[in-house]
């Protein structure tokens, strides 16, 4: 078993390329199966997810190529089955974009229960509600489900929560459905755009995405064609939270500034100075912070996907913060952890209150979920000692090499491969 080193260092200084965004990859390379040619991505990152996709094309007969210049060549023309492996389903979280890609096509899709982060459940209802609204019949069994539908037939959905998964995934299904399709309640995140503006590029009909409602033109055919993946503003996020762990300057690039608004100001807020340019921002700190108060919403409110990493920050802020987590209130796993290394924070209900400017003290801790990997990170370099993080197969979930991005920028981050001591070491601690 290997494991991620992380030891105290210095302030933080240099430049990171942020990657293709992951959860914008994951929708692209499903809706490139409703294309009746071949297609190609750009800036789809080699992380875990991608790897469980590919076994699900070989599966059903989607071409899945990935060339020397990191270019994905995806041809759907040889798709021969919608019946996605329940186990390879379950082993990331947007197995169901499958349904919406594969459903006009096939009129039948057979998939798992989506799995991927351990940190709550993600209910499923508003992708079901989208599916039975455009004409499908939804069973359900022990480990799968099936979709099916003799013709998908536009209609008017009103989502019951903001929900970028079941947005998206009703863009999908609407593309080549019969009629017009309007979602009311529609998530306006900027993967739900991307996803929007790839489709249209091959030839779909989708005005307002971006907005809280969407308009689908049905159409009959898909053309191919070239697209790039919108980058990581998620990745690039937690990196500019990097630069106030230990006080210094990190600048991350080939972003999109805009989307990251409600983070931007929050950084702000606490003492991080900024530079923001066209395509790439430069946080400074002097590594004085000050507490604040942050809700997490659906965007463009403060992302959940960046509670965590922000929690380890405060850690180092005088005063008390309270972070609420509106999105999963019980998107928490991460505390636990934290208190594993000296932190002072406790949760009541859905909010965290975090007592910042105790010393923290290196130790084992696990990563449940591939953004409590990076708080972790984060909280490692503000430690003393050393701290080991375990369940990094989490955090590869989301990043193609995220110890060589913080290494670059002159943090202590290592990954080690676990002695016998270690491990008993370890067997001994989580018996405790």
């Amino acid at each position: 078993m290997d494991y991620i080193q992380v030891q105290a260092a210095g302030p933080l200084h240099g430049s990171v390329p942020i990657q293709g965004s992951k959860n914008s990859s994951l929708a692209l390379l499903a809706a490139s199966c409703l294309a009746d040619a071949e297609v190609t991505l750009e800036g789809i990152p080699n992380i875990y997810d991608f790897r469980v996709i590919q076994q699900i094309g070989k599966d059903i007969g989607l071409v899945i190529e990935r060339r020397p210049n990191g270019q994905m060549r995806m041809d759907p023309r040889f798709i021969h089955s919608a019946t996605i492996d329940p186990g390879k389903a379950s082993a990331y979280r947007a197995s169901y974009y499958f349904i919406g890609a594969l459903l006009a096509k096939f009129g039948k899709v057979t998939v798992g229960f989506p799995g991927g982060d351990d940190f709550v459940s993600r209910p499923i209802d508003q992708h079901i509600k989208a599916f039975r609204a455009l004409g499908a019949d939804v069973t359900f069994y022990n480990d799968h489900y099936v979709v099916e539908a003799s013709q998908l037939r536009g209609a008017d959905i009103y989502f019951d929560m903001i929900t970028s998964g079941a947005t998206i995934n009703a863009m999908l299904a609407a593309a080549r459905a019969n009629g017009r399709t309007r979602l009311f309640n529609a998530a306006m995140d900027p993967e739900v755009v991307d996803t929007a503006n790839f489709l249209n590029q091959l030839g779909a009909r989708i005005v307002g995405a971006g907005t809280d409602k969407i308009r689908i033109e049905g159409v009959p055919y898909l053309s191919g064609g070239t697209y790039s993946v919108i980058p990581d503003r998620l990745i690039a996020g937690a990196f500019l939270m990097a630069a106030g762990i230990r006080g210094g300057s990190v600048t991350v690039n080939q972003i999109i500034p805009e989307h990251l608004g409600s983070c931007l100001a929050k950084l702000q807020e606490i003492g991080i100075e900024l530079d923001v340019q066209d395509q790439s921002i430069t946080a400074y700190s002097t590594g004085r912070l000050r507490a604040t108060r942050v809700r997490t919403g659906m965007y463009p409110g403060f992302a959940t996907d960046l509670q965590q990493p922000l929690t380890a920050l405060l850690t180092q802020a005088g005063g008390k913060s309270i972070i609420t987590e509106r999105v999963y209130p019980k998107r928490f796993a991460h505390v636990h952890q934290l208190k594993r290394l000296g932190a002072d924070v406790e949760i009541r209900k859905e909010s965290a209150y975090i007592k910042g400017g105790v010393p923290l003290q290196g130790n084992w801790v696990h990563a449940t979920d591939v953004r409590a990997g990076t708080c972790l990170i984060l909280a490692g370099m503000a430690a003393d000692g050393i701290t080991r993080i375990t369940g990094i197969e989490h955090i590869e979930r989301g990043y193609e090499d995220a110890i060589d991005m913080f290494h670059s920028l002159g943090a202590r981050v290592s990954r080690q491969s676990m002695t016998d001591d270690q491990r008993q070491e370890l067997n001994e601690i989580r018996s405790q």
